[in-house]
């Protein structure tokens, strides 16, 4: 019992410190943040760093986000509880969570099995059961889920050279994608919005580092 008040009490101090007080607003976020427990998401070796401000590894050779700019990338869904939303890139699961929290239906896609077969376990041990989880695995596997499209929102969790056209066709006309996109050593924070007849609007916002997105219209292997 006491482990799991020190959990709460770290992810509480964790949402003053590093999300309300850079300014993320959205109480629903906010909300996610402090109800869903990241420390199951790491590797125990991690679980003592699970609340702090930066990113950590997750095995594979992949990591989970800083808890800003999971909450930043989430805040800028703008998710009101209806959503169908796309994730690629599983990875721990964390970010899963928090849309699952937040929207009606997840469809989440992972090229990593190991990863994805302990996302999904940890989803189910916090009975998220609205997430549909796909393995990617095979060679020349697409970015997304075509047949589950169009899209509420988007939101890609690895870096890429640009924004994929084969994404921004599988988004609903007033949809939103999130992605970061730049040279491999780092990127920016991308926010695509498709208005009501069609067009792309973007905007930029901050720097950030994500392993790269692997695939089609991505980085290669």
């Amino acid at each position: 019992m006491g482990l799991y008040l020190n959990f709460e009490i770290m992810r509480k101090k964790m949402v003053q410190e590093q999300i309300l007080a850079r300014g993320i607003s959205d109480r629903r976020v906010i909300d996610a943040m402090v109800k869903i427990p990241r420390h199951l998401f790491v590797q125990e070796a991690f679980a003592a760093q699970a609340y702090s401000d930066k990113a950590l590894p997750i095995g594979e050779k992949q990591t989970i986000s800083q808890p800003y700019i999971v909450a930043l990338m989430t805040e800028k869904l703008a998710l009101t509880g209806k959503e169908r939303v796309l994730e690629i890139g599983t990875g721990s699961g964390y970010q899963t969570a928090l849309l699952a929290t937040l929207a009606d239906r997840v469809y989440s896609a992972e090229r990593i099995r190991p990863l994805a077969l302990r996302a999904r376990r940890c989803l189910d041990s916090l009975k998220l059961f609205n997430v549909q989880l796909r393995i990617n695995d095979t060679e020349g596997s697409p970015i997304g889920w075509e047949e589950e499209a169009p899209f509420d929102a988007i939101i890609v969790t690895a870096g890429a050279p640009d924004v994929p056209v084969i994404l921004t066709d599988q988004l609903a006309l007033g949809g939103r994608l999130v992605i970061p996109v730049g040279a491999d050593a780092g990127q920016q924070l991308i926010t695509i919005v498709k208005n009501e007849d069609g067009e792309l609007l973007r905007e930029s916002s901050v720097e950030c580092r994500f392993v790269p997105l692997i695939g089609k219209q991505g980085w290669q292997a």
